[in-house]
């Protein structure tokens, strides 16, 4: 029997999501079967898919070919219609059992080459929990899918569907779980993690979950939150920031500019005074806060002003790790009909975007050095700071536990201790 082979491409839930049809693949029988999961955030991922599945095809001559995630769900007639693949299947389609009990060998031939339904119509998470993805000592879990929000430059939620959340009671069994297994770290994933609890009853917030989780699995040593959305931020959430030391002083923000014109072109919720008054009361709350942003270069529009006015929301909302995201335009998306700019000043301004958060992160880690901090380590000689920075060892450190350490030095974009 050859088992299945899988290709992730694009965020930390798709990669959650393969973990899920790894099993239910095993548990189907699923063999000589090549799946992609792809990405669709930019014209760039889609371009990298077909790609992938061209390479895969030459290794894999022999194999079915399965393409899903949300390049699939946008676009299946595209995928469908290259000679390399065998079947197209939705990102509904690829949590469900049925799906991969259809590919068994002697079934292959008898479902529909496409299967990717109206996502839109999705109004539950599936209960696909995976226990365990990520190190052994780091666990991810999804807790929330979709987006109901509608930025001009996205086409995620035509991939993702409406959000929905997974009950907290769910979660937090599942969390129990975790610890019991000797996970140390849990994370909490999902696509606009912030606007979970919105479809349950009683419309709880993300701050109310965290606070659960924290309370009812008290033997957790680390919770930490991945992206969020600053102006959905509730109290209860503030309220564990200046409260719990189990909660992580790290949060990747989803900010994506710092001039108040281009957001709301953007079609964001929040304002550049927004961004920085919720860093600052967060910093103030919790003084060892440290922050990752996504911001985009070279939006539609954006003149050399308005990305100035990104440059400065770096230093302005304490910002320590940069995605930058070059401006890529999305067919289908309302940004891609507004006058672009030129593709040499968008390269230019990421560059110039990046080096500045070279700067930032060279300064956060010459903050480190001579502090005792407490590290996870995720192999023997790596560990990360409840910071989430990297601290790397020179002797063998217990694998997934936490250890104290001081810091000595820089070594690149890395801490050593």
């Amino acid at each position: 029997m050859k088992p299945p082979v899988f290709s992730t491409l694009g965020c930390r839930l798709n990669a959650y999501e393969t973990e899920a049809m790894k099993d239910l693949a095993k548990q189907a029988g699923v063999e000589n079967a090549v799946v992609v999961n792809t990405c669709a955030v930019t014209s760039e991922a889609v371009r990298k898919a077909k790609q992938e599945i061209r390479k895969l095809r030459r290794e894999n001559p022999d194999a079915t070919l399965i393409v899903t995630g949300c390049a699939a769900q946008v676009e299946p007639e595209t995928f469908a219609s290259m000679p390399e693949v065998t079947k197209v299947i939705g990102n509904t389609e690829k949590m469900n059992p049925a799906t991969w009990q259809g590919m068994a060998p002697n079934l292959i031939g008898e479902t529909e080459a496409v299967q990717v339904d109206d996502i839109m119509s999705v109004t539950e998470t599936a209960g696909h929990l995976i226990d365990g993805f990520g190190t052994r000592s780091r666990a991810y879990v999804q807790v929330q899918n979709g987006c109901d929000h509608r930025c001009t430059f996205c086409i995620i939620p035509f991939g993702r569907g409406n959000s929905r959340s997974v009950p907290a009671g769910v979660v937090v069994d599942q969390i129990k779980r975790l610890v019991d297994k000797g996970y140390n770290e849990v994370v909490l994933t999902g696509v606009d993690l912030t606007s979970w609890g919105a479809d349950l009853p009683a419309t709880p917030k993300l701050g109310d979950l965290v606070m659960r989780i924290l309370k009812l699995v008290p033997d957790l040593p680390r919770l930490r939150i991945s992206s969020i959305d600053s102006i959905e931020v509730d109290e209860n959430l503030m309220q564990a920031i200046a409260t719990e030391p189990r909660l992580m002083p790290h949060l990747h923000l989803s900010l994506q500019h710092g001039d108040d014109l281009i957001l709301k072109r953007m079609k964001r919720r929040h304002l550049r005074d927004d961004a920085i008054r919720f860093a600052e009361e967060a910093i103030k709350l919790r003084p060892d806060m440290t922050f990752g942003a996504d911001i985009i270069a070279g939006f539609p529009t954006e003149t050399e002003e308005a990305f100035a006015n990104s440059m400065r929301l770096v230093d302005d909302c304490h910002l320590t790790w940069l995605h930058v995201f070059p401006y890529s335009a999305r067919p289908g998306t309302p940004a891609a009909r507004m006058p672009q700019v030129n593709g040499k000043a968008i390269k230019d301004r990421a560059a110039r975007l990046r080096a500045k958060g070279e700067e930032v992160v060279a300064r956060h880690l010459a903050a480190q050095v001579g502090k005792t901090h407490h590290i996870l380590m995720e192999n023997d000689r790596m560990g990360r700071t409840a910071q989430f920075t990297e601290v790397l060892f020179d002797t063998d450190q217990p694998e997934s536990q936490i250890i104290e350490a001081v810091i000595k030095s820089i070594d690149g974009n890395q801490l050593r201790a």
